[in-house]
């Protein structure tokens, strides 16, 4: 296990820790906020235009995750609907991301899905797209098999998400990218076992490459979340050699992160979207950034000493 991965495992279980979390959900919102594009649907609103006027795509995420209830579940429903709603009034150029536990996948499977079904008809209506994200491998299975059945219903205006890390998802990418469903390629943010994941840098980026390829070489439209300097400019070169259109594909980084190099990359004509969440449940998502390398640390505990 090299620096980084022992760095990321330490931080996800530190996190999980009842006086860490409380400390930092009493002390840590103003550092939060920059991953975090507001509180509000208007503020995130607000600042998908301010990001357009720049050529940045947005997928907008409400943030929750690890609900109790089904009626929790339904408010996020709602929520949403608004979300899609929104999007549409306002004109902005955005998709729509989404984690099915957040809907109640871990309560009740089929009211989760019957949540989500109404969210991606209404996003349908106004010809948007919706991502369901994946989260920890106890979801993997049932976060593709509701994407392929919303396909399979008509719906698909819906995509999902794969991670590298895992050994399973070569085999999953290839029946999705058969199945038609869009799909988002990121190494993976959650602590996973060697039973079931890479645990080596190296390891996760060479699987991550061979996702892209497997992409390119189906003619298949893919979303590259990374922001590996080293995954970016492979991209670059390996869709130019092989004579890709810098439409047929898109990067994704994160909203706070990297901002004048999403701002770049458009301007260089590749399709750029950032990853921008608002909300008040910004905990897990807040120490999943932190786990992801040591600089997002470090730049958040400068600013708190400041």
């Amino acid at each position: 296990m090299d620096g980084n991965e022992l760095y990321r495992k330490v931080i996800l279980t530190i996190s999980g820790n009842k006086i860490v979390k409380w400390l930092s959900i009493k002390y840590g919102r103003k550092l939060a906020g920059r991953f975090i594009a507001g509180d509000t649907l208007d503020e995130a609103l607000d600042e998908i235009e301010r990001l357009n006027e720049k050529g940045i795509l947005v997928t907008l995420d409400h943030l929750g995750e690890g609900i109790r209830t089904l009626d929790e579940a339904a408010g996020y429903r709602e929520e949403y609907l608004k979300l899609v709603e929104g999007i549409s009034k306002r004109g902005v150029e955005s998709h729509i991301s989404l984690k099915p536990t957040q809907m109640g996948m871990a309560l009740d499977r089929e009211q989760a899905y019957e949540n989500i079904k109404q969210v991606v008809r209404r996003a349908k209506e106004h010809r948007n797209f919706v991502r369901l994200d994946m989260e920890d491998s106890p979801y993997t299975q049932a976060t593709i098999d509701m994407a392929l059945r919303l396909h399979k219903e008509g719906l698909t205006n819906v995509g999902t998400v794969l991670q590298a890390y895992l050994f399973r998802t070569e085999e999953d990418a290839k029946h999705l990218i058969k199945a038609g469903v869009h799909l988002r390629l990121v190494k993976g943010a959650y602590k996973e076992p060697a039973t079931i994941a890479f645990q080596l840098k190296r390891e996760v980026v060479n699987n991550y490459k061979k996702l892209v390829k497997l992409h390119f070489d189906q003619g298949a439209y893919v979303a590259i979340a990374s922001h590996d300097d080293h995954i970016i400019d492979w991209v670059k070169v390996f869709a130019e050699q092989s004579r890709i259109d810098k439409q047929d594909y898109e990067f994704q980084m994160l909203y706070g992160l990297r901002m004048n190099d999403q701002a770049a990359l458009a301007q260089d004509g590749y399709r750029i979207r950032c990853y921008m969440p608002y909300g008040t449940m910004w905990y897990p998502y807040f120490t999943r950034r932190l786990a992801e390398k040591p600089a997002n640390l470090m730049m958040v505990l400068k600013n708190m000493f400041k």
